[in-house]
């Protein structure tokens, strides 16, 4: 049953972006990309509605609902908005009950796309934006998601506590008995973003490093969302992790935050976008996909989500810094399978919440 699926099963691959999300096919292939044609629309305006499950932060989310609709007249987009373990689990719980209410998922932990793909529950669609402009690596061969949106993991200060010559630059700054007292972190246990950051930075840096840390006197949270808050209220001076698009909101919105692009690399993240195969409006779900997948859609979760997005169409906003010159950390999905327990357990026993 889907409700007996455990947030242990899912982190055993919470991190699988590219090899193991991507890769691995069950079909010989996608199916032929699909165009927005005059009867898909009116199929989609004559169910008149379509249900989105998502993580993407609720301002972002409705926007994306908005320009759909806009774009569309006369189908209702329905934002669901929860964290990606919580609409993980409704789904499960929502499907052992034979309830099909959800059109299209969105989840920042790419490993709920395994299981849904895994259990036969996504549809096979592949909107004509992701066949002709998404990298390979950011597609399913099978052609049931592909990556609607990107985000790296970063470090942070608070300008009005840190001057900027004397900012960290890299993890390993964050070990600079300065910083004792000063630092805030989220955690593996409670956040997809962190466990994936956390494998990355134990494989490239060793867990001597977190050892060390540590010893810094932490102020440990649980979110990725958290450290950007905490910084911009002042609490702690500098953040050891967090969200890139909750920093960007933050600094353009005028609080005294900074993004740190670590030299040794900044852990990447990725979360699908995916249609159910019994979608209760699969006309209308098909032509959201379609939508999502748009270089006007993803410009807009850039803009206004802070966001990055892998559709080369896409433009960057200015005064950040361009993707393609920030160093990423690579992944390694079979290390996170066989370590995610072992991680999550060694991590609370070195940060004791």
């Amino acid at each position: 049953m889907h409700s007996r699926i455990s947030r242990r099963d899912v982190l055993k691959g919470s991190t699988a972006l590219g090899l193991t999300v991507y890769a691995s096919p069950i079909r010989a292939a996608a199916p032929p990309a699909e165009a927005v044609t005059p009867a898909l629309i009116a199929a989609a305006q004559k169910e008149g509605k379509v249900v989105w499950y998502t993580s993407l932060d609720l301002p972002a989310a409705e926007r994306v609902g908005k320009s759909f609709e806009a774009k569309y007249p006369g189908i209702a987009c329905r934002v669901e908005r929860s964290g990606a373990e919580r609409v993980f689990q409704r789904i499960g719980q929502e499907y052992a009950s034979r309830i099909h209410a959800v059109d299209v998922v969105q989840s920042s932990d790419a490993a709920h796309f395994i299981v849904w793909k895994r259990d036969g529950l996504l549809a096979p669609y592949v909107p004509e934006d992701v066949a002709k402009h998404y990298p390979i690596e950011h597609k399913d061969p099978d052609g049931t998601f592909a990556t609607f949106r990107a985000w790296l993991s970063v470090i942070g200060y608070n300008t009005s506590l840190v001057k900027a010559e004397e900012a960290p630059r890299s993890f390993a700054d964050l070990l600079d008995p300065k910083w004792a007292g000063k630092i805030v972190k989220a955690h593996p246990g409670y956040s997809g973003t962190i466990m994936t950051a956390t494998f990355q930075m134990a494989r490239d840096l060793g867990w001597g490093y977190f050892e060390k840390l540590a010893k810094q006197r932490i102020m440990q949270v649980q979110s990725s969302a958290d450290p950007p808050k905490k910084l911009a209220l002042g609490e702690r001076a500098v953040m050891a992790d967090g969200n890139e698009y909750n920093m960007f909101q933050l600094k353009e919105k005028g609080d005294p935050v900074e993004i740190v692009y670590p030299a040794e690399g900044a852990p990447l993240i990725v979360g699908p976008n995916g249609v159910f195969k019994d979608a209760p409006n699969p006309n209308a779900a098909r032509l959201f996909q379609s939508h999502c997948f748009t270089p006007e859609c993803q410009q807009l979760i850039i803009d206004v989500g802070g966001l990055r997005s892998v559709h080369p169409l896409a433009k960057e906003k200015p005064g950040r810094k361009p993707f393609a010159e920030i160093k990423k950390m690579k992944d390694d999905p079979a290390g996170v399978e066989k370590e995610a327990e072992a991680i999550k357990a060694r991590y609370t026993q070195l940060f004791k919440v």
